[in-house]
């Protein structure tokens, strides 16, 4: 593989980070490179840049708003915006919903909700893992039973990222109890206002109300916000959870984070020199980077088979695997890099003011919080122990 960019590549590159420069507003990348707390308003106001742009769906066709970026394309796209401190698009919406609706949604249900998705004017949020129903979550419990144009659904969903913010969630439900157990779950949109939908925070070790349990207690869907066909719900769920964990892989966010270690390491001392001077230090830094580059050409591999037709398979595993370890390595490196300045546990450290009196520099202030919470990426989309068994079966045929 040539991993020199052409002409025509390069000056895709200048054309990306010209916009991302001149629209990107710099309180929100300042927050995404410091490690701030982001709300609702800072996603949905870059969404909104790129939706203008037409650049907010790179993976989608384009009759259906996508770019037509080739995989290098993509690469550099994600690469320019991540570098420059933009944060992440929502996944819920654009990288997964969205792909399964145009797979197999149908006329109605496309042109309904792409454009809203699209324009970034529905949140959207997954429910999908339940209490018991989680790695093994084709035991899912939540039940939708059919009266009429309706499906009256009951039920609970836990680990339900940002639905306090959320208009829609994509939900598995069971709808059979008969056969296999993978045979009786169908994929419904269910609009989150509708009564009997509750939303409880759950508080995470790091202090955040980031995810939720979501109560469904008699709550009517309409029949035509099924997707597909009754019972192949199963088939959806794989489907998006491919998307989602090559995207959780994360690879332009951790060369952003692998830059700012750094920073941080040329800041730290150790016998009087920067830390970045340390070689056992340094030799760690190196380590990831290394398994970083790794990472950055199997991506460009799948996607790359993504543009031919060819669905995420075990690659997609490999990558949610290394990916997640990844990041968790660049938290604790840096959480190694600041030792006991780190804050610990102080969830106000996330914003913009500190809790008592300062101590140490300012970029000290959210790496523990930071840490804690990226204690879970290895779990969600799918633990990385699943994701093991996953690549056994599907390359190794054990």
């Amino acid at each position: 593989m040539n991993l020199d960019y052409t002409e025509a590549e390069l000056a895709f590159r200048d054309e990306v980070r010209g916009f991302v420069r001149a629209n990107l507003p710099q309180e929100i990348s300042r927050k995404v490179i410091e490690h701030k707390r982001l709300g609702k308003d800072d996603f949905v106001v870059w969404q909104k840049l790129l939706h203008q742009r037409g650049w907010i769906a790179p993976g989608w066709p384009v009759a259906d708003g996508g770019t037509g970026w080739n995989p290098v394309e993509r690469h550099i796209f994600e690469e320019e915006c991540a570098a420059a401190g933009a944060p992440p698009i929502m996944a819920f919406g654009v990288y997964m919903v969205g792909p399964v609706l145009i797979a197999f949604g149908n006329e109605q249900q496309q042109q309904r909700y792409l454009p809203r998705i699209l324009s970034s004017d529905d949140w959207w949020c997954q429910g999908y893992s339940e209490p018991g129903s989680g790695s093994d979550l084709a035991s899912l419990k939540t039940r939708a039973v059919r009266k009429g144009d309706h499906y009256i659904v009951n039920g609970q969903k836990t680990w339900t990222t940002l639905a306090q913010y959320a208009d829609m969630m994509f939900c598995l439900v069971r709808t059979a109890s008969e056969g296999k157990k993978q045979e009786g779950i169908s994929f419904l949109l269910i609009d989150m206002h509708s009564p009997g939908v509750t939303v409880r925070p759950i508080i995470t070790l790091d202090g955040e109300h980031e995810v939720n349990e979501v109560w469904l207690e008699n709550v009517e869907v309409p029949v035509e916000n099924l997707v597909g066909e009754e019972g192949r719900g199963w088939t959806y769920a794989k489907f998006l959870l491919s998307h989602e964990r090559t995207n959780i892989a994360g690879v332009s966010r951790s060369k952003r984070e692998l830059a700012y270690l750094k920073h941080i390491a040329a800041q730290e001392k150790a016998g009087g020199r920067p830390l970045i001077d340390n070689t056992r230090f340094s030799d760690k830094i190196a380590r990831v980077e290394i398994e970083l580059m790794a990472l950055a050409i199997t991506n460009l591999r799948v996607l790359a088979a993504d543009r031919q037709g060819k669905p995420p398979g075990p690659e997609a595993s490999i990558l949610k695997i290394k990916g997640t370890e990844i990041q968790q390595a660049i938290t604790e490196l840096m959480m190694e890099a600041v030792g006991p300045v780190a804050l610990a546990h102080l969830p106000d450290s996330w914003g913009d003011h500190w809790l008592g009196e300062r101590v140490g520099p300012e970029y000290a202030g959210p790496l523990a919080a930071r840490y804690f919470n990226y204690r879970k990426v290895t779990i969600y989309g799918g633990s990385n122990e699943i994701q093991r068994n996953i690549i056994a079966q599907g390359i190794l045929g054990l």
